[in-house]
């Protein structure tokens, strides 16, 4: 695929920021959540709308790696070592969406209800697949979730850094600025 192109096109930077806002938001909610009260207000509400915007990020994702495949990427600028840490940082992020995908839905459809999403539609249960799936499927959720968050802040850093420190364009790229 060709990658003479400067920026990433539009559909690419918009659907890197808005999974990269889901990610932050979803990871700030699922810490939240797990401490409120039974008598919460959001004791409902809060994991209804964390596994509908998973969903949702879940498609996102999808689409993303589907759009990778037929649009041309411009050139991953910087050192071969940071340019291979660059690709292998992306494959891990991606490795724990999947792992983050799957196990939200091993322990939200434990009990054999589905997910509602946005009450818009629903996604169907397999029913409890093993024994503790939703305690060991959380505890998996849980280690997945923070190995994510510190790769993405990591990415976040690397790219100030080359925006900073090497004076590429780098973070230009993602936000359609590159010279």
């Amino acid at each position: 695929m060709d990658n003479n192109v400067r920026n990433y096109n539009p559909l690419a930077r918009a659907m890197h920021w808005i999974s990269a806002l889901a990610i932050f938001g979803l990871f700030g909610v699922g810490l939240w959540m797990v401490d409120l009260s039974y008598y919460s207000e959001w004791y409902k509400t809060a994991p209804d709308y964390h596994r509908s915007v998973g969903i949702l990020l879940a498609a996102v994702t999808v689409i993303r790696l589907l759009w990778k495949l037929v649009t041309a990427s411009p050139k991953v600028e910087g050192k071969s070592y940071e340019v291979a840490a660059a690709k292998i940082a992306h494959g891990f992020m991606y490795i724990n969406l999947a792992v983050l995908f799957i196990s939200g839905y091993l322990i939200s459809t434990s009990d054999g209800r589905g997910i509602e999403v946005f009450n818009w539609f629903t996604v169907p249960s397999m029913g409890e697949l093993f024994a503790n799936q939703s305690d060991l499927a959380g505890t998996v959720h849980y280690y997945a979730a923070w190995v994510l968050i510190i790769l993405a802040s990591v990415h976040a850093l690397a790219a100030i850094k080359h925006h900073v420190i090497d004076k590429d364009d780098t973070l230009r790229k993602m936000i359609g600025a590159s010279k």
